[in-house]
């Protein structure tokens, strides 16, 4: 009875559908991350609660079960959000640290706006916008050519 009720839990686990990936909010914290892993950061500017690009983006790819999966071996997340609604306000603090960050790497303030950086905050690609064009796979295509050429 025991060997059927662990088959079963391992089974439900198995099937249990994966979560969304992890995006941090502190690139300081992200880079030592990504030293440690020997990774990517791929920082992301949203508008969650505004950009129509950004929640689309945000849904097709970036919560994808492959992106989840690619992510989690090759890259530290850190998202810089941007929203309008009182609601969704973030801390002050928060709220500076993603302006000084835009400030850095999205000057021009697009979104969505996404930037593949090094492990030392180095600019190696980035994305503007939500183009028709970029799918699942040459997001990762462009990740790997510019991990390679790094």
């Amino acid at each position: 009875m025991k060997t059927v009720l662990a088959l079963t839990l391992f089974l439900n686990l198995l099937a249990a559908p994966r979560l969304a990936p992890l995006w941090q909010t502190n690139l300081e914290q992200a880079k030592n991350e990504a030293k440690a892993g020997h990774k990517l950061i791929l920082l992301y500017f949203s508008g969650s609660d505004w950009c129509g690009p950004c929640i689309k983006l945000k849904k097709e790819i970036y919560e994808s079960d492959a992106f989840t999966t690619y992510a989690d071996k090759q890259l530290v997340l850190v998202r810089a959000d941007f929203p309008r609604a009182k609601k969704n306000q973030l801390s002050a603090e928060q709220t500076a640290h993603n302006e000084s960050l835009a400030e850095r790497y999205n000057p021009d303030g697009q979104f969505p706006m996404t930037v593949l950086l090094d492990a030392n905050g180095k600019v190696l690609r980035n994305w503007s916008g939500y183009p028709a064009s970029l799918t699942l796979q040459s997001l990762i295509n462009d990740i790997d050519a510019a991990a390679a050429a790094h």
